[in-house]
């Protein structure tokens, strides 16, 4: 079965790739973070995916992706809509079926390797027969994260090359390597990253499947102006994941506000905090003014 050829997230992470730059991919739990994705998009011109978890779906049904794809249908630069770190079968099925979404990660990497990639090509064809583009993650990132099972304590597989080719060959559009990278929280010292592993990746999957980071966390990555998000992308990567670089400090503005601050007001400044964090990532990702290099299908 052939890709998908009109697909807003393949389109936006293609411009990214032949650009040289990376698109913010924006794990997302409430209303609040679409609407300041989607703002911090218009704001800055730049490309934007919205990130829900199956937790989104579990949660609120189908209203938390309808609100996103409606978000992403009206925006005024492109905005697409991805399933994260979908860890079932049936979540992926029930995700691609029920519209909103343009992207989905089929994440079997909790199964053994060989029904990890016969799960990972059925269903990227279910996927694709709806128009959907998928993700996959070979080897296994260390760690957990806040609305995905927990995982943790699973041993971390670092990818291979070799790894990456039985991947792109269940049909994948995206790859998501393990090379040091881990979900959640490092250890002190940060992350210890294996960039000649990821680029023996690069070089041996470029022109096949574009690559995604997992694990961009704020202690690390949000505290150096993006100069290790930019050191990624320099070695391929086109889509990078974002989670408590925006969440905690919302989090934290509602803990340090809540006491003596209105619902609304809680709402609006936490929204307004989001919005500004999305657009330094914007910046530091290189996505600022990129709006109208993404293809329109």
């Amino acid at each position: 079965m052939s890709k998908p050829t009109t697909n807003r997230a393949k389109a936006i992470v293609d411009a990214a790739a032949a650009g040289g730059w990376a698109v913010p991919a924006m794990c997302l739990y409430n209303i609040e973070g679409i609407l300041a994705s989607v703002r911090a998009a218009e704001a800055k011109d730049s490309p934007v995916i919205l990130q829900l978890f199956p937790w989104a779906v579990e949660y609120a049904d189908g209203l938390l992706v309808h609100a996103a794809a409606e978000a992403a249908r009206n925006a005024k630069v492109p905005v697409a809509v991805h399933m994260d770190h979908c860890q079932s079968p049936e979540m992926v099925k029930r995700a691609a079926d029920i519209g909103g979404f343009d992207g989905i990660m089929v994440d079997m990497s909790h199964y053994e390797k060989e029904e990890n990639l016969s799960l990972t090509k059925e269903l990227t064809e279910y996927c694709h027969a709806r128009g959907i583009i998928t993700e996959a993650e070979p080897g296994r990132i260390n760690g957990g994260e806040d609305g995905v099972k927990d995982t943790a304590e699973l041993e971390g597989i670092l990818t291979t090359p070799a790894q990456a080719d039985e991947f792109i060959a269940t049909g994948i559009d995206w790859l998501a390597p393990a090379f040091g990278n881990v979900h959640g929280k490092y250890q002190p010292g940060g992350p210890q990253l294996q960039y000649d592993r990821l680029q023996s990746i690069r070089d041996s999957t470029k022109g096949r499947v574009e690559l995604v980071l997992h694990g961009a966390g704020a202690e690390w990555f949000g505290t150096d102006n993006g100069e290790l998000l930019r050191k990624n992308i320099a070695h391929g990567i086109a889509k990078c994941n974002i989670n408590d670089i925006i969440n905690d400090p919302y989090k934290e503005f509602w803990a340090m506000n809540a006491a003596t601050m209105g619902l609304t007001g809680l709402i609006e400044g936490g929204t307004g905090i989001m919005q500004r964090e999305t657009e330094r990532c914007m910046e530091w990702m290189g996505s600022s003014g990129k709006a109208g290099s993404v293809k329109r299908g």
